[in-house]
């Protein structure tokens, strides 16, 4: 825009004698005196700095109207059509480490308008309508439906642990909001499988044999509690901390399953706080919850993957979510090998 400006300026000053010479011949058709014009017509020197004043106008407009045109260029950018993506693009890549962060404290905008809701006397319906525009209420779910299920334990003790229920949350997210792929396929649901599984991950991870027992019997439980597939939940759980339960990341991300505990306060608050976050009992039905509902308000699996790993906005999520369905893929596999080469006696597992 500057070179063009240049170009110009440069063949106003070839045809300024041009002017000069036109403007005393026209000084000469009209008449001078007083009574016409206040002040007589410029001689060839003044129409220069006449038309020099004249053109120094058209640039500041002309530079106006292109810094205004960068700046609403910018702020489109910024505003990313009111989807805050060009904030989340210049997150990702100035910090990095906090672009989960600003994803998840917006994305978790409207559970906190239920929260508020939820604070004043409204029957379940009614909230219910409030986060998903349903009014019927989906069927009974949770923990005390899960513990009235024969449920299959590589370690039964984990039900008997007194855990409150996040259920009282994930209940109110409707299953037909729910990608089918992300719903209980009853994969972990024997003892076979589940052993398998944690053949499987005790030798990835070089883990001590109680604990990814521990780990899987808590999957498969909560995974009935708050209704979402135990083989998924795994998945998540070894891509993003490897079944670690100390891990932490920069952002603030952690436990098994690598929730923002800053973010998520509210949540922690039902298990007295979050001292207790990194308890895999407790990171787990976090977690999970979180998970379920971002796959509920993001419309499928890949999607809910995406923002959980604070991709939202993002063109991509650096592959985070073809590890976590490749994982996903394993398991699945290893429990249909399992179900199809089952050790029996007489009818009967003989590791059962």
């Amino acid at each position: 825009m500057t070179h063009v400006f240049n170009l110009l300026h440069c063949n106003i000053n070839q045809q300024l004698d041009f002017w000069g010479a036109a403007t005393d011949r026209m000084i000469k058709c009209f008449p001078t005196t007083s009574s016409d014009f206040p002040v007589a017509l410029p001689s060839s020197a003044s129409a220069k700095v006449l038309l020099a004043y004249a053109m120094a106008q058209v640039y500041r407009a002309l530079n106006g109207i292109l810094i205004a045109t960068v700046f609403m260029i910018v702020a489109l950018w910024l505003s990313g059509n009111g989807t805050n993506a060009g904030a989340f693009d210049l997150a990702r890549i100035l910090v990095p480490d906090e672009a989960r962060h600003i994803v998840w404290q917006n994305g978790f905008g409207m559970l906190d308008q239920y929260q508020e809701e939820a604070s004043r006397p409204v029957v379940e319906n009614d909230i219910a309508a409030v986060i998903y525009g349903k009014t019927s209420m989906p069927s009974k779910t949770g923990l005390t439906a899960a513990k009235q299920q024969t449920i299959a334990l590589l370690m039964p003790s984990v039900a008997r642990a007194q855990v409150k229920p996040i259920s009282l949350l994930s209940d109110l997210i409707p299953t037909s909001r729910i990608d089918p792929q992300a719903l209980d396929t009853n994969l972990m649901g024997s003892l076979q499988n589940q052993r398998a599984i944690a053949d499987f991950f005790e030798k990835k991870y070089s883990l001590d044999r109680t604990k990814i027992e521990e780990y899987v019997s808590n999957v498969v439980l909560i995974a009935k509690e708050v209704n979402i597939d135990p083989v998924l939940l795994l998945a998540v759980i070894s891509i993003e901390s490897n079944f670690n339960p100390l891990i932490k990341s920069s952002a603030g991300a952690e436990g098994l399953m690598q929730v923002m505990t800053a973010i998520h306060k509210d949540k922690y608050a039902l298990y007295g706080g979050a001292a207790d976050a990194i308890k895999p009992e407790v990171n787990i039905r976090v977690g999970a919850y979180i998970l379920k509902y971002l796959i509920a308000t993001s419309g499928s699996l890949r999607n809910g993957l995406k923002f959980y790993v604070g991709a939202a906005n993002a063109d991509n999520d650096g592959g985070y979510t073809d590890k976590v369905m490749a994982e996903r893929n394993r398991l699945i596999a290893l429990c249909q090998t399992g179900a199809s080469n089952k050790l029996t006696l007489n009818g009967k597992d003989l590791r059962s």
